[in-house]
């Protein structure tokens, strides 16, 4: 999907290269946000405040620490705690702020629709997705942290990002500040690289899915050594009957985890196994397109998502290796998201090509 048209008359220049510097903040806030998610989620703080989109029923912790009675009246039996209060809501409150952004975007797109500086589809997509995003918030809360939404959500907030992140881009070009290829080849070759960067990108995803799965059921721990897997290449007594069902039903809390060792063993090497196939694809795509098309913006891209790859590579390892501090763990969640971009960039070149 095209995010503006081929031509843009003079008079929506201006309004293009508005929507551009918003579509910037935009990757900018969401690449927050995701890792603020991810820091909420590591940090046991996906509950701190049990209800939404307020935080007991106040716009901040701080008006509900006032109320003490209040505290007890929305979550009974539960200990308020401030800092996963303030976690929480530091990550609604950038959510929020990403939100006014998409429906400037939004705005714009609609007030110079004759103009086309941008595609009003695309910008509708973009209003829709960050949307459903906020309602997968609230039920992440309403839900007690059930591991789908949870996921859901994690990917409902890549899309967001994937989306600006396109947006951008087409922008840029579109704009000037990056000169437009006048035509596009096709070749077998070609054909064949860009199908592979769009294979591996799709493979990334699932990767990023799993990884959120992983983490919602807090099975990161559950392989503790590098490179085996408790001690062995393939774990015995993994269960994989256990370890993705999706649906268990409400009034569940998650935090903590449900499941049992064995079946966060089996998802954890999962995700090992899937961060193999990832990097295989990955691989592959950056190989054939740097055959197919050896000039400087594809071998730019191809850079881009092997760069992409190997710090995600090397900040999971060294996660294990570490003993899972918040930091890489947070970082492992940022550098999915940059990898996703990176892959992005190379499907971008590769159609530029």
């Amino acid at each position: 999907m095209n995010a503006t048209t081929e031509t843009l008359a003079p008079a929506a220049l201006p309004v293009a290269a508005i929507v551009r510097r918003l579509a910037l903040l935009g990757v900018a806030l969401c690449l927050t946000v995701v890792v603020l998610g991810a820091w909420v989620r590591l940090t046991d703080a996906g509950l701190g405040c049990p209800d939404w989109p307020g935080c007991y029923g106040h716009v901040t912790p701080a008006g509900a620490m006032q109320n003490p009675g209040q505290i007890e009246s929305y979550s009974p039996g539960w200990a308020f705690d401030s800092g996963k209060a303030w976690r929480e809501m530091i990550h609604r409150y950038a959510a929020t702020t990403l939100g006014f952004v998409i429906v400037l975007i939004t705005a714009l797109a609609i007030a110079y629709r004759r103009q086309k500086a941008v595609s009003l589809p695309f910008a509708l997509a973009l209003l829709a997705t960050v949307l459903v995003q906020g309602m997968l918030g609230a039920f992440t809360v309403w839900w007690l942290v059930k591991p789908l939404v949870v996921v859901l959500h994690l990917i409902g907030g890549l899309t967001t990002l994937s989306l600006l992140f396109w947006l951008w881009l087409d922008m840029r070009r579109r704009s000037g500040v990056v000169q437009a290829v006048p035509g596009s080849t096709a070749t077998p070759t070609l054909d064949g690289a860009r199908r592979a960067a769009v294979v591996a990108t799709v493979v990334v995803g699932l990767q990023i899915a799993l990884g959120g799965w992983t983490s919602s059921n807090y099975a990161a721990i559950s392989c503790p050594d590098f490179p085996t897997c408790q001690a062995q290449w393939i774990p015995e007594g993994m269960d994989y009957a256990d370890a993705f069902v999706l649906w268990r039903g409400l009034d569940i809390n998650y935090t903590g985890g449900v499941l049992e060792h064995p079946a966060r063993v089996a998802i954890h090497f999962t995700h090992r196994v899937g961060a193999i196939v990832a990097t295989l694809a990955v691989l592959l795509a950056a190989i054939l397109a740097l055959r197919a098309a050896p000039t400087a913006l594809v071998r730019n891209g191809a850079l881009w998502a092997l760069g992409g790859l190997g710090l995600q590579l090397l900040v999971g390892i060294f996660m294990v290796l570490e003993t899972f501090p918040l930091v890489l763990a947070t970082g492992h969640n940022g550098g999915a998201a940059l990898l996703l971009l990176a892959m992005l960039v190379l499907n971008r070149r590769l159609r530029e090509a």
